[in-house]
């Protein structure tokens, strides 16, 4: 097992015959043999065999936790605060499970924010998996999306930016059955892409690639725009990008002290009808709006601002490719149009400050993102084995 390391939890993980082979150990928490690289876009191939009592999964761009931390998990209610240590392993978990549960294939975030897709609603994914079998998996990790499949039957497509890198790890999950249960994997291999990284597209300092048009105030103070409307001007206030953009995948920080404001995407240079990613004092943060003629007002989108931090900073990130449309507000998905057909595709990119209340809106850290530039490979793809004796190519 040269190349990887154990974290976290104390099973037993031994080379075997070709397969590497997990064993649970009493009393011990969840357990990763973790690659001691990372890997930002790639296509991972692997097949597993589990005992139908015990439950695993593959970790996919994880991390361990410097330092002990509070962290922000949504279950579609309510946002808690669970406490994580230092050291636990963290991130996307691509999920082995049982028959029964019928969600093997699905994203979980493993001691961070929990279910991201589960396709147990989906028929043909929920009876992909096969007890007591080699199930074959394949996963492709690019830019903001991930999907899988568990015997060649499609199961996830998540689109999501919490982690663009990190390393795999395999699970052994913590387990109280009367003996020992086993998980195997074979035939890992992997094909590196590359990496996506964010390209800054404000400067910090000054207006430039961004035009003021309407009403409102717009200035830079501490190293991000203040927008403010001003008194007796019901104008809408915008700073639109003089780029225009088709497939984008936008992030920036944000935060709202009173009114109204938003962040538009796709929108008309001239008249900046467009999709507008709502930013609102008090509701409706994170969701979807189409502003102008023909128009659909608000599309969808949550009603409160529960996953907003009041009066803080928030990081929003919107994902447009093709008719696929994705919002997330500090890592929450607020909004996940699989195909919104009205027909949007390109368009500029604006900053909202509304005319018709006292707003009072701050942006930074804009940026979109986008392929990193890497040095041609010495061959036209680059596969590593990483199961068996020659798991430790994975590692260089």
């Amino acid at each position: 097992l040269r190349g990887w390391e154990v974290c976290n939890g104390r099973a037993e993980y031994r080379a075997q015959k070709g397969e590497i082979v997990g064993t649970t150990v009493a009393g011990s928490p969840n357990s990763f043999l973790c690659t001691q690289r990372d890997y930002g876009d790639f296509i991972l191939e692997l097949e597993t065999k589990t005992d139908p009592l015990l439950n695993s999964g593959v970790q996919i761009r994880s991390h361990r936790y410097p330092q002990d931390q509070i962290v922000r998990t949504f279950n579609g209610h309510q946002v808690r605060e669970i406490h994580q240590r230092a050291g636990r392993v963290h991130g996307y978990q691509v999920e082995i499970s049982n028959q029964q549960r019928g969600n093997s294939g699905g994203i979980y975030d493993e001691a961070r924010r929990g279910w991201l897709y589960d396709p147990s609603s989906d028929a043909a994914c929920r009876t992909a998996f096969k007890d007591n079998e080699w199930n074959h998996y394949r996963v492709e990790a690019v830019g903001d999306r991930i999907r899988t499949w568990v015997n060649k039957v499609p199961c996830t497509d998540l689109i999501d930016t919490m982690d663009l890198a990190g390393f795999i790890a395999l699970q052994v999950h913590s387990f109280k059955g009367d003996k020992p249960a086993e998980v195997r994997w074979r035939r890992l291999r992997i094909q590196d892409l590359g990496r996506h990284e964010w390209r800054p597209l404000w400067d910090g300092r000054s207006m430039s690639g961004w035009t003021a048009r309407g009403g409102g105030k717009w200035v830079i103070e501490d190293g991000a725009i203040h927008a403010t409307s001003t008194a007796g001007d019901t104008r809408v206030g915008y700073l639109v990008s003089d780029a225009a953009f088709k497939d984008v995948t936008v992030r920036f920080r944000t935060k709202i002290f009173s009114g109204n404001s938003g962040f538009f995407v796709r929108a008309e240079k001239e008249t900046l009808a467009g999709y507008e990613v709502e930013i609102d004092a008090e509701k409706r943060t994170g969701g979807f709006w189409e502003t102008g003629r023909g128009g659909r007002a608000w599309v969808t989108g949550p009603e409160d601002n529960s996953a907003v931090r009041k009066g803080d900073w928030n990081e929003i990130t919107a994902h447009l490719h093709g008719h696929r449309i994705v919002f997330h507000v500090n890592g929450i998905r607020t909004v996940d149009l699989p195909d919104d057909s009205q027909g949007r595709l390109e368009g500029h990119l604006a900053m909202q400050c509304h005319g018709r209340m006292p707003t009072d809106v701050w942006f930074r850290d804009i940026a979109v993102l986008e392929k990193a530039a890497t040095r041609a490979p010495a061959s036209s793809s680059i596969r590593h084995t990483i199961s068996g004796e020659t798991a430790r190519t994975l590692a260089r």
